[in-house]
């Protein structure tokens, strides 16, 4: 199976607003994938539309949010279902600032559902970090029946390397993910035997599937996933020498 387990909405204020669930849906398939990821900065709020979507073109999907932590450090937990997926959500907001966001300076943050209807302006900084660090992260995530996944670990911000120096010990991460751009042959030493992954990050249409990772999967669902992470039997797609 070929999937993509990092796109974000237009419910993250640094995407597109082109980005619908709908419109990511029906390019994910134009691409070949047989699986998706919705993992917008901090939410699941889009992950109920994606799930609708998913279903009506016959799409493997898996629910999640890219986690910014108290290090700074971008995560990715990802879950079967959308209540798991929201859940998660509820432990995130509730370690984030109070702050109400301004969409003329972090973007707007529109609430959809699966016909492209605007339910609600999600009214948190989307953008800003949470209180909880990534052990505490991880276990939440684990708890919920999730996995976690060390985002685009070769990126010069928001990254365990960037911020930690490297991957933290204790078997925190199921995998690690590497970029669009990532040269495997400098990254993958520096994985320490964890199962690697290769996502789009996608912020906008083009780039949704144009990078994507392949394994043998049972089924596309977290125990899937863990089988193949725990097999180390993931290949990548080549990386884009530009970005």
């Amino acid at each position: 199976m070929k999937f993509d387990l990092h796109i974000h909405s237009c419910l993250s204020p640094c995407a597109n607003l082109e980005m619908s669930p709908s419109e990511i849906v029906a390019r994910a398939k134009t691409a070949g994938m047989d699986g998706i990821a919705l993992t917008d900065h901090q939410s699941a709020r889009n992950t109920p539309a994606i799930a609708e979507c998913a279903k009506r073109a016959g799409l493997g999907c898996v629910f999640g949010l890219e986690v910014c932590t108290a290090e700074e450090v971008h995560t990715l937990a990802i879950f079967d279902t959308v209540e798991q997926a929201l859940a998660m959500t509820d432990f995130v907001y509730a370690a984030m600032p109070k702050r109400v966001n301004d969409p003329d300076v972090f973007g707007d943050q529109p609430v959809v559902t699966w016909d492209d209807d605007i339910v609600e302006m999600e009214w948190r900084i989307l953008a800003m970090g949470c209180r909880k660090a990534i052990p505490e992260v991880a276990g939440e995530c684990h708890r919920l029946g999730g996995i976690y996944i060390a985002a685009h670990i070769d990126r010069s911000a928001f990254s365990v390397y960037s911020q930690l120096g490297g991957i933290p010990e204790g078997g925190i991460f199921d995998a690690v993910e590497l970029s669009r751009t990532a040269d495997e042959t400098v990254w993958i030493p520096k994985a320490e035997g964890y199962a690697i992954t290769r996502s789009s990050d996608a912020h906008n249409l083009d780039d949704v599937a144009r990078v994507w990772t392949e394994a043998p999967l049972s089924s596309f669902s977290v125990a899937g996933l863990k089988e193949a992470f725990s097999a180390k039997s993931t290949t990548l797609s080549p990386r884009l020498t530009r970005f």
